[in-house]
């Protein structure tokens, strides 16, 4: 269904504390929605890990994301960013595919 919010968590590879993780949120655009089938989902990642470790734990959970993974831009609480970016518990971590169209 178009538009769905569909619940999937993705872990992370533990590093050190357990405990320490911080859950985000995964904004879906374009072609990165039409694979996945999602326009968001939750996502739990170890505390100081960076939006490039996020993306890895995605192109993990839905691979068909690796046709478009060397043209994707990120965004993080609504401002684009590099992949080098920690993320913090609740952010917005946008996927943007190149957008194409008349």
């Amino acid at each position: 269904m178009e538009g769905e919010t569909k619940s999937v968590v993705v872990e992370a590879t533990t590093k050190g504390n357990e405990n320490s993780c911080v859950k985000i949120k995964v904004l879906f655009f374009a072609r990165a929605r039409d694979v996945t089938g999602l326009t968001d989902m939750p996502l739990e990642v170890q505390s100081g890990s960076s939006a490039g470790d996020c993306l890895s734990k995605l192109m993990a959970t839905f691979p068909g994301l690796q046709e478009i993974r060397n043209c994707i831009v990120v965004a993080l609480n609504e401002e684009y960013t590099n992949e080098s970016v920690i993320v913090k518990d609740k952010d917005e971590l946008a996927i943007i595919p190149p957008i194409s169209g008349g």
